[in-house]
């Protein structure tokens, strides 16, 4: 059983066997669709959200023994690694305490504290840190030399160094750390020179906000986040700074005398000027990724749902993307999606009517059979679909559905589109894309990024990496549950179905065109288009 294993198995609660054959599995490229439907035998049963963790934790493992590699690199290339030290880098898998560790050997730019070793001091402060010496002034006469002018300099370059080991202690920021997560406070204010500024005014929540951390929503933390970084905004995280300080000092300071109100003092600096920024970003840092996976998650869940919204299914459509200035831009779909038929309607004045723009949208619906109509919820989507609830069809009337169509200027000008319709206008694909949307949301949307669809509010705040994956897996994830239409179903469709990749769903494509629909199964797995893959 490798590290891997044992630690995710712990964490996560699993067997190590359904764990190790899990990994196994990723590391083989299969994805987590495939791996929960068809291989069940290796994983015990393990489901979609299940595996997905398994592939977060090695994910996180990955990165992390990476991370250790570099740690490890650099302290031996000063020279300090020790056996304990190697032993307990080895042993470590949580990533702060691993930083923890490697902070006293960490690259760091010239600091206080390496002027004060620079010049010498170096002894003096171990000296002053026993807090024995009852004349330490007498003894820092004797290293006043060079730029060391005198004893309040020496003494001072001293406390540098006391204050530069206090940060890098461990125990230090695990205690710092520890009131962090209890008990910080975020507190957002606004900039007094930007209150009065265009766009300031959608922050006015935030300007005088505070409450404690652990209780911020994820949503009102993106929305603090985001105005601090258009300038409207201060945001911090604080703790009850005198606390921590004595406490901190109960720790290192021993009995009384000059010597301990000098380690007194390096403490309290060591706290105030290294580490409380230091922890503060840290702690930024970690509630904006909690805030990420909150907004990631829901983002998922919206997107879930306008994949898996029931389809209307094989019937003849007309696509209307409606328009005042520049018109409707109205299509006629057949049963299987493809374009029968392109214009533009003016149901708006100027420069057209809303009687003639009716007539014409009549004429269009009865030539092509049409048997359901998409409106795009843009503009004048409304006024456009009252007027094409006055249509009929064999004495009843048309059944208009007003659609989403965010994201559909991305399809139209995108290179699926470009290949779909290499002859037509972006704004004829675009009406394309609503009316398909009707048809088969799920095929349909699949072309676009999905985070062009439309699926939150701070889509564009949030780690954009983690954002890709997580969609990408919900557009796969939904795809597979669903199943498609092998037969009408695009490359782009096919892309995402479990162990097929770019060539075979391009296989299938042309295949299909060249030899006509296929009849059965075994003849899709006897066809050169899948060639060895085995279904």
């Amino acid at each position: 059983m490798n590290t891997f294993t044992s630690i995710i198995a712990d964490r996560l609660g699993l067997e190590a066997k359904k764990v190790e054959n899990t990994l196994t599995l990723l590391e083989e490229g299969c994805t987590i669709p495939f791996i929960s439907r068809y291989r069940k035998e290796k994983t015990g049963g393990l489901d979609e959200v299940m595996i997905g963790e398994i592939s977060e934790w090695r994910d996180r493992l990955t990165e992390l023994t990476k991370r250790k590699e570099t740690v490890c690199k650099t302290i031996d290339e000063q020279g300090k690694m020790t056996e304990e030290l190697k032993r307990r880098i080895d042993e470590t898998w949580d990533a702060a305490t691993l930083e923890d560790i490697y902070l006293p050997y960490k690259p760091k730019r010239r600091t206080r504290a390496q002027i004060a070793r620079e010049q010498g001091l170096e002894p003096l402060s171990q000296l002053v840190m026993l807090q024995r010496e009852q004349d330490i002034e007498g003894v820092a006469r004797r290293f006043v030399r060079g730029d060391v002018k005198d004893v309040t300099a020496a003494l001072k370059g001293a406390q540098d160094i006391i204050a530069e080991t206090v940060s890098e202690n461990e125990q230090s920021r695990r205690l710092v750390r520890g009131v962090f997560s209890r008990e910080a406070v975020i507190t957002s204010k606004v900039v007094p020179s930007k209150k009065e500024e265009d766009g300031a005014a959608k922050y006015a929540d935030y300007f005088d906000l505070s409450e404690p951390l652990r209780r911020c929503p994820g949503n009102r933390l993106l929305a603090m986040r985001r105005g601090e970084n258009e300038g409207f905004l201060r945001v911090s995280i604080s703790i009850d700074s005198e606390e921590v300080i004595e406490r901190l000092q109960r720790h290192y300071v021993k009995g009384s005398g000059k010597c301990a109100q000098l380690v007194s003092e390096a403490v309290e600096d060591a706290y105030k000027r290294l580490i409380e920024p230091s922890v503060e970003n840290e702690f930024a840092a970690l509630s904006k990724e909690k805030a990420d996976e909150e907004a990631i998650g829901v983002f998922a869940e919206n997107l879930r749902q306008l994949l898996l919204a029931a389809p209307l299914g094989r019937q003849r459509v007309m696509g209307v993307d409606p328009g005042i200035r520049t018109g409707c831009k109205v299509v006629c779909l057949d049963e299987q999606g493809n374009l029968l038929f392109h214009d533009v309607a003016y149901p708006f004045p100027p420069p057209g009517n809303r009687l003639a723009a009716q007539e014409k949208f009549g004429t269009i619906a009865l030539r092509y059979d049409v048997q359901a109509i998409a409106v795009g919820n843009g503009t004048a989507s409304r006024e456009t679909a009252d007027i094409l609830r006055s249509l009929s069809q064999g004495g009843a009337k048309l059944p208009v559905y007003v659609v989403s169509e965010d994201g559909a200027s991305v399809y139209s000008a995108s290179k699926t589109a470009r290949e779909e319709f290499p002859n037509e206008d972006v704004t004829v694909r675009g009406a394309v894309s609503i009316g398909r949307r009707l048809m088969d949301p799920l095929a349909e949307l699949v072309k676009i990024d999905p985070k062009s669809i439309g699926v939150g509010q701070y889509q564009h705040d949030v780690d954009q990496t983690k954002l890709r994956k997580s969609l990408d897996t919900t557009v796969e994830s939904c795809v597979n549950l669903v199943g498609v239409n092998v037969n009408t179903a695009s490359v782009h469709l096919l892309t995402y179905i479990s162990g097929l990749g770019a060539t075979l769903a391009k296989n299938i494509v042309e295949y299909r065109r060249e030899n006509g629909a296929f009849a059965s199964r075994a003849q899709l797995k006897k066809s050169s288009a899948i060639g060895t893959f085995c279904i």
